[in-house]
């Protein structure tokens, strides 16, 4: 350990794809990528066991797809798929900085990742590797941020860290809105009730069911993944309010 200590010992990040594109308008930006990487490696280097999974906005959005007149169930694929690409990227990126990675994909790709089997990708966490869990659930009508949930669920981690671009929940927008309110701390059922957008329903749902926290923290504040878990920095928690 180093001279800072976890209160975690294994944790889901989940980030948007959009947030590996930097200020570009599409794709990847590699520079920004690493440096995600390094937020990653700060909190590998706290003995913290740390999943991951990525949104593929920054390539395809099965929503938008299917807004512009693709089939629904095809356009979702497309969008696993993205997410398979920025997966890949980070693995690249977390391995260039010494970190043992393995991506476990849930549409089976053998060349390039493994298929998700539970037991085999605990051991992985176990021996201190980092799993990145891409294309999503491997169903369409699913989004990144259930298939997040529900792999956070499956291996035991004590909480979601939800990296975004703002510094935790607010009321309203506060890029809009210079009066918006943020949170320190709110329930599911009010983050469902006035539709705060954190995750999709059936993300905060499943979240709810397994006594799931989830932590919204910004991304673009350096150092704020390790931070956080070390007790400090600026966060929303998202959680059954205490009785």
């Amino acid at each position: 350990m180093t001279d800072a200590q976890s209160s975690y010992k294994r944790v889901l990040l989940k980030i948007s794809g959009e947030a590996l594109m930097g200020d570009q308008g599409y794709g990847l930006h590699p520079p920004t990528v690493e440096r995600i990487a390094r937020e990653v490696q700060s909190v590998h280097e706290l003995g913290v066991e740390i999943c991951m999974v990525i949104g593929g906005g920054n390539i395809f959005r099965g929503l938008q797809g299917s807004a512009q007149g693709m089939e629904r169930t095809t356009a979702d694929y497309m969008g696993m798929l993205a997410t398979v690409m920025n997966a890949l990227a980070m693995q690249s990126s977390l391995e260039g900085l010494g970190i043992h990675t393995r991506v476990i994909s849930a549409i089976t790709m053998n060349e390039v990742a493994e298929p998700y089997i539970r037991r085999r990708a605990v051991r992985h966490l176990e021996k201190k590797r980092v799993c990145i869990f891409a294309a999503g659930t491997g169903n369409p009508y699913f989004t990144t941020d259930t298939a997040a949930t529900l792999r956070a669920s499956e291996m035991s981690c004590e909480a979601i860290f939800k990296g975004t671009k703002v510094d935790g929940v607010y009321d309203k927008d506060p890029a809009k809105h210079d009066d918006a309110k943020r949170y320190d701390e709110v329930s599911y059922d009010d983050v469902l009730a006035q539709h705060l957008g954190v995750m999709d329903a059936s993300a905060i749902a499943l979240a709810r069911d397994n006594k799931l926290p989830i932590i919204v923290f910004s991304l673009d504040e350096p150092g704020g993944f390790r931070g956080i878990l070390a007790g400090q920095g600026t966060y929303t928690i998202v959680r059954e309010p205490k009785p």
